[in-house]
């Protein structure tokens, strides 16, 4: 196809929206997805100009909110890959917290950042058969590789979502959809803000690189990953740490 569509789930700020801008620079027209922050997302919408092709709300907490994104955007026209960036992080101690509160963060996290992805995955892969394939990049964490206090939900959650992306790499390998995830470490978004202010040099030196990544790093890697020259990967998932964690 001439135009290639891509959606980018949580892409009004952060991650995401870096992920929006380097895809234009590749020529790809984007579908931008908000949660809360509409004006941000009117915002983004504005600048990247004629390389939107769409704006649309969806909360996540409710699954069946992001097989209806699908549909809105598809309505506009047919999409060639779809990113998975929105989520979510609550810290929660696993012991102490109270049953309510125990209940509502693995419930609330696991809808954001597993089930919803999942449910939208489904629908974007229905269409992709259609259309002789299709791309997918789910925006992991590092500690969906490795254990990390407080957050169990957290983890949990991208642990699960990396094993989809590959689990479905192989399956549906066959009919030309890929499957990929990156997992950053600490990255200068407003979802680190709170620890970056708090132990700032303790981050610091556990990442050998001596920095924190950018969200224009891990844009980069969503960029290579939607190339042609990635036409014969798929299931792979490209950390994003400055060597803090190897596996």
């Amino acid at each position: 196809m001439s135009v290639k569509r891509v959606l980018v789930t949580g892409s009004s700020r952060g991650i995401g929206k870096a992920i929006a801008f380097r895809l234009v620079e590749d020529g790809w027209k984007v579908a931008l997805h908000y949660g809360s922050a509409r004006s941000e997302a009117e915002a983004t919408a504005k600048k990247l100009g004629e390389n939107c092709v769409g704006v649309y709300k969806a909360l996540f907490h409710e699954p069946a909110n992001a097989e209806e994104l699908v549909e809105q955007a598809l309505k506009d026209g047919p999409l060639n890959a779809v990113v998975n960036n929105a989520g979510v992080y609550t810290k929660l101690d696993f012991i102490e917290s109270t049953d309510a509160e125990f209940e509502s963060t693995f419930a609330r996290t696991m809808a954001v950042n597993f089930v919803s992805p999942c449910r939208l995955i489904r629908r974007a892969s229905q269409h992709f058969v259609k259309i002789g394939g299709g791309k997918v990049v789910n925006v992991a964490s590092r500690v969906g590789h490795r254990g990390e206090a407080g957050a169990t939900a957290y983890s949990a959650s991208k642990s699960a979502l990396l094993n989809l992306t590959r689990a479905l790499a192989v399956e549906q390998a066959k009919m030309n959809i890929q499957h990929f995830a990156i997992a950053p470490g600490w990255v200068e978004t407003s979802m680190a803000r709170e620890g970056m202010e708090t132990k700032l040099p303790d981050i610091l030196q556990e990442i050998p690189l001596g920095r924190m990544a950018k969200p224009s790093d891990c844009a980069s890697a969503v960029a290579f990953l939607l190339r042609e020259e990635a036409a014969y990967l798929s299931g792979i998932v490209i950390d994003i740490n400055g060597a803090s964690y190897l596996r």
